[in-house]
């Protein structure tokens, strides 16, 4: 099975990741979208942990998008 790869993220208005698009056209939650890559399930992203302790993702290359174009 091919991974999917992100190509599109949304933003809320404090700038905050909030959604991810895949190149198959899917639309993922954050919290979906880090099941993912903890899963190993896309290929450009994975998580770390924050000094906080909280779980995040990074490692995207994208083109970032407004929300009225994603």
């Amino acid at each position: 099975m091919e991974k999917e790869q992100f190509v599109a993220v949304r933003r809320n208005s404090d700038g905050d990741l909030i959604a991810f698009k895949s190149n198959t056209g899917k639309e993922y939650d954050y919290e979906t979208a880090k099941e993912l890559c903890e899963q190993g399930l896309i290929s450009n992203a994975q998580t770390f942990k924050g000094k906080g302790g909280g779980t995040y993702i990074r490692g995207i290359v994208v083109l970032l998008l407004s929300s009225s174009l994603f």
